[in-house]
């Protein structure tokens, strides 16, 4: 899945902090740009972003808003990840390790867990070896919004405020996990892409929660792509422009929606797809990222937009200059012209 692209991510070049605690403005982290013509790999800072891109091409973000989707318990956290059709949702149960939490294997269909606030959670069956398939008593984003917390992981040690895991174009509440590739966009920075003639449109994809201890293909998610960023897509291609889509989930949704076709069309529902560098990309020119884990499947990704020869360099210049991974860290512009 990760298209053999493996490497050793040493302690030091993960992102502990959002760049504000660093002393960096939202804005302000890396950008390294990979370049499939020609193979150029350079190095910028986010807000070279506009210079980087030309009028005519278009950014396409997602606008999905993140939840705070863990609650702990004294022993145990639950991490809510999905909505389901019937109401249920899909959770990952962590065991709690002092300010850390691990894979949870434990749990049994049919039992109880008594949540904060007087609140039930029933485990009703395994959805996959991580997830299992739940029902809360009560609902489940009014519930969170009460006793909920982003979700973190052990590279970050505190907790942050849900603020600090909001993107700019965060509208549709949804995520279980910032869509973080969004994250370093300020409003100014907005301002100056649209000022330059770069258009600017929406989709929601909202993400589950993810598996940083192994690596795992994604799973059904929700999404909805508009018909008029539809139009968008479509105009911006028949002018010669590029096509960048702000995050894997992006691609996700954009794929989904052309798939069959080559043209975007509005589509609302669920998608089950994996792009690959076998079965390609037909819509997208351009990826801006983060960082991605070893032998994440998202990896699989960027070579099916960038090639895996190009996305193993450009990970090896990110170890060496010194680039920060995660969420927090800093971030990945692939173009294919």
């Amino acid at each position: 899945m990760s298209a053999g692209i493996d490497f050793a991510l040493p302690a030091p070049l993960e992102a502990h902090e959002p760049p504000e605690a660093r002393g960096l403005a939202r804005d302000g982290v890396r950008l390294l740009v990979s370049r499939l013509a020609g193979g150029e790999i350079s190095h910028h800072r986010f807000t070279d972003l506009p210079g980087l891109l030309a009028p005519g091409d278009l950014l396409v973000v997602n606008n999905s808003a993140t939840l705070p989707a863990a609650v702990r318990l004294d022993r145990l956290a639950v991490h809510f990840s999905t909505a389901r059709e019937d109401g249920s949702w899909l959770v990952e149960l962590r065991r709690r390790t002092g300010e850390d939490t691990e894979p949870y294997p434990g749990g049994t269909a049919g039992e109880w867990l008594p949540l904060p606030g007087g609140a039930t959670l029933r485990l009703v069956r395994r959805e996959t070896p991580r997830l299992w398939r739940a029902r809360l008593d009560r609902d489940v984003e009014d519930y969170l919004r009460r006793y909920g917390r982003p979700i973190r992981y052990s590279y970050v040690p505190r907790d942050w405020p849900l603020a600090d895991y909001q993107t700019v174009f965060a509208v549709v509440p949804g995520s279980a996990e910032m869509p973080s590739a969004g994250r370093p966009f300020s409003a100014g920075l907005v301002t100056a892409l649209v000022s330059r003639g770069i258009g600017v449109a929406p989709i929601t994809l909202h993400t589950g929660v993810a598996s940083p201890e192994k690596d795992e293909p994604p799973y059904r998610e929700r999404f909805h792509v508009p018909a008029a960023t539809a139009r968008l897509v479509n105009a911006t291609h028949e002018a010669g422009g590029r096509v960048v889509a702000v995050g894997t989930t992006v691609v996700r949704a954009l794929e989904t929606a052309a798939a069959g076709r080559g043209r975007v069309a509005s589509a609302d529902g669920w998608t089950s797809h994996i792009v690959t560098p076998k079965a390609g990309v037909r819509v997208v020119t351009g990826l801006l990222t983060g960082l991605h884990e070893p032998r994440s499947s998202h990896l699989s990704m960027l070579a099916a937009v960038g090639g895996g020869e190009l996305v193993a360099r450009s990970y090896e210049e990110a170890l060496r200059e010194g680039y920060l991974w995660h969420e927090f860290g800093d971030t990945h512009l692939i173009l294919t012209s």
